[in-house]
């Protein structure tokens, strides 16, 4: 297979072809196309396989292409060969030089088929490269540094694909309750499928809870939509971020087909989609998603680079954990859009005196048992306060994971924190408490809710934060004792392309 063509050959294609050689060591992959008789003697002097033909000629071209880049040096040509690759590889990227001095027409005219427009200006090459995705650290600014995408394909060019061949519109899906990282990456998710004219709908189920994650969400005005409002039938693909399996964590029908999966948590079970990207060994969710904006050329709106430069943040512990170099350069990438007045108001919420008082309870009932805490803070009135808690205790001494649990309106809520500890926090709830109940999350943060029934029912001579204790204490230390380990990495069986 084709993963590269070139079709017209200028100064900008030149370039390119020698920094596409020096960087892959001599491997090719790369076919040229030009009726320009001196750069066709010049491509096969680096034994370059070149076509001395019309570019603009489909009949030309091979029988598929990843990637097609468009670098004569004539705005007519390019619009004529633009058209004609996207009519042969309508699921191509297509990025496309102007060549000098186009017209407002030829302009239009290019930007109506191809994924990206390439300006004459300096730095063209770095550019093009960049939009690529080429292997190798070259980047825009010159000096070589821009985030690296995966050497055995053109992820960028495969998902713009995957987008390309829905139905209808897009529905990208958060876990439920969702932090951060999830909320940025489904609206970055969304405004990629928006800029090929796909239109989306980010959603989540569950609740938007954490004073810092309604503050992300009411500062920025983020649009997403609550799952129970939408109806499935209206869409042609589901796209998952954060998470990769349908009903596991979300609020879909278990097994619901899926198109796109972006996500960086390792997966517990085989992952379906026609489009998988999952990087464990990134940070967050919302780095992989700035990648690929860049890779695209989309400068991310402020609200949006504001979003994910926090969901990098947060997932990250600002950079003290699970952090790769990946991290740090799509941070450094949004800063210069991002709104950080915005991020500070975000960063510090104000604390109501609930959280104080379930903190505060939850130090005060603390079950520690080696490296675990379990809590049971009783009433509550704003779960959230849960979550704050399970965090604040994993600042104790010696302990990797904490449960915070508590009770209002019917229901039991409990929260889990995990951190650098061996075992899943996520499969650990599910063990625990999933089959009285419903329970799940990521292997360091998890939740769960199981109605109070019958435990309700106490005698005088009982009380109901002890019964409530005595109930899921005994099945979560139960389900500790055979504790699932973290994934650690993808299993072959995994698809990841």
């Amino acid at each position: 297979m084709t993963r590269r063509l070139l079709l017209g050959c200028s100064a900008v294609g030149n370039a390119l072809v020698e920094y596409a050689r020096d960087e892959r060591g001599g491997r090719d992959d790369l076919v040229a196309i030009t009726d320009d008789t001196g750069w066709v003697s010049t491509l096969r002097d680096r034994n370059v396989a070149t076509v001395e033909a019309d570019p603009t000629d489909p009949g030309t071209y091979p029988d598929s292409a990843a990637v097609v880049l468009i670098a004569s040096d004539d705005a007519e040509r390019n619009v004529a060969a633009a058209r004609a690759a996207r009519e042969r590889y309508p699921d191509a990227m297509i990025i496309a030089h102007l060549g000098p001095s186009p017209t407002d027409a030829q302009r239009a005219a290019v930007e109506a088929v191809a994924d990206r427009v390439v300006d004459p200006i300096e730095a063209v090459a770095d550019r093009v490269f960049e939009a690529v995705g080429l292997d190798g650290d070259r980047g825009a600014d010159g000096d070589g540094e821009f985030p690296h995408i995966d050497d055995d394909g053109e992820k960028p060019a495969r998902l713009l694909a995957t987008l390309r061949r829905l139905s209808g519109p897009l529905l990208v899906v958060a876990h439920d309750n969702p932090d951060p990282d999830a909320i940025a990456s489904a609206l970055g998710l969304a405004r990629i499928a928006e800029s090929i004219g796909v239109e989306a709908d980010a959603c989540y189920g569950g609740e938007i809870a954490h004073q810092e994650n309604r503050a992300l969400v009411n500062l920025l005005g983020i649009g997403l939509r609550p799952f129970d409002e939408i109806d499935l039938e209206a869409y042609g693909g589901v796209a998952l971020v954060d998470h990769s399996r349908a009903g596991i964590n979300d609020s879909l029908p278990e097994g619901h087909p899926v198109d796109v999966v972006v996500d960086h948590h390792p997966p517990r079970g085989p992952v379906a989609g026609s489009f998988v990207d999952i990087r464990p060994a990134v940070g967050s969710t919302s780095t992989l998603i700035a990648e690929y904006l860049s890779r695209y050329g989309i400068a991310p709106e402020r609200d949006l680079a504001t979003a994910l430069l926090y969901g990098i943040r947060i997932d990250t512990k600002n950079f003290t954990r699970a952090t790769a170099i990946d991290d740090f350069e799509a941070a450094a990438a949004l800063l210069a859009h991002a709104d950080e007045s915005t991020l500070e108001r975000v960063e510090s919420p104000s604390v109501s005196p609930e959280t104080l008082r379930v903190l505060a309870a939850a130090i005060e009932n603390r079950d520690v048992r080696g490296s675990v805490a379990a809590s049971c803070v009783g009433e509550i009135a704003d779960r959230d306060a849960l979550a704050q808690a399970a965090e604040r205790l994993l600042d104790l001494e010696d302990v990797t994971v904490t449960f915070v649990y508590g009770y209002m309106d019917g229901v039991i809520y409990g929260s889990a924190r995990a951190r650098g500890a061996d075992l899943d926090a996520g499969e650990l709830l599910r063990d625990a408490l999933d089959p009285v109940g419903s329970a799940g999350g990521h292997a360091s943060m998890a939740g769960a809710q199981v109605p109070l029934g019958i435990l309700s029912e106490v005698s005088e001579s009982e009380s109901l934060p002890d019964v409530v204790e005595a109930f899921v204490a005994g099945r979560f230390f139960e389900a500790l004792a055979d504790a699932p380990a973290q994934p650690t990495g993808l299993s072959p069986e995994f698809p990841t392309d």
